[in-house]
This record gives structure tokens, sequence and C-alpha cells, in this order.
């Protein structure tokens, strides 16, 4: 699997308006995109950051991935995400080494790329998405 670029940094916030609020008077930068994706119960917000991107997310249930994360470890990073030329085959590849996988299966994240992550045991205690655009 080759690694492309660092697509972005997922910063978990307690509100989205909070981190924009934050990132305005900071850096005087506006979102470009805001959107639900409401299989993963969150709100994202992006920012284009040079060859990255930052996403903010907010979570829609508190029983969700985000939401269990703020109340577990409060506001902060959340992922890191690579981009790969190829999700799926990326995905066989590390189940193929034996890595643990939350996603075994691709599926769809913001943007409608296809998304997996890799089970945060595998990578020292960060929780890694490898993505694919489809655009």
């Amino acid at each position: 699997m080759k690694l492309l670029r660092i697509s972005h940094l997922g910063i978990a916030s307690p509100t989205l308006q909070e981190a924009m609020d934050r990132l305005d008077k900071i850096f005087g930068i506006k979102a470009e995109h805001i959107e639900e994706v409401a299989d993963q119960k969150v709100r994202t917000a992006f920012y284009p950051i040079g060859e990255s991107t930052l996403e903010y997310l907010e979570s829609t249930d508190p029983e969700g991935p985000v939401g269990k994360f703020l109340e577990k470890k409060g506001p902060g990073i959340h992922h890191l995400a690579f981009e790969v030329e190829n999700v799926d085959e990326a995905v066989k590849e590390l189940l193929a080494k034996g890595i643990r996988m939350i996603d075994k299966e691709p599926r769809k994240g913001a943007h409608g790329n296809r998304i997996a992550f890799i089970h945060p045991a595998e990578t020292g205690g960060v929780l890694v998405e490898i993505c694919q655009p489809t655009h």
C-alpha cells in the first residue's frame, strides 16, 4: 500500500460553532465545507490547509464514536487520515498482515470518500483512517 499524503487531521470538539469561532478568531479562516455524516453520528467542518485538511468533528449522538471519545478524553485530536490509491486493496493488505481493523470493509465517509479505520491498538494508540477520494 502506498500512502499518498496526510489527507486530514480529525479533531473532536464539543460543538462545531465553538471550533469555527476559535479558528476564525485565531487564524481568520472559515470552514470550506460543513456536512453531517449520519451513519457515523457526526457533523464535520473542513478547513483546507495546504495539501491537507483540518476536519472538526461534533457528535450528533453521545453514543456515537465521537460522543464516546469526547466523554472519555475530552476535546482534541481524534484521528489521523492517510489518502491511499485504493482503499479496498489497502484494507485487504492490512487484514492479510493480521492488522486489526475497525472496518473490515470500506464505508462511505464525508465528501462521499471511501474510508476504513485501523484499530488504535495497532498504531500505538492513534486512531488511523485510510481514505480514497471518490472525486
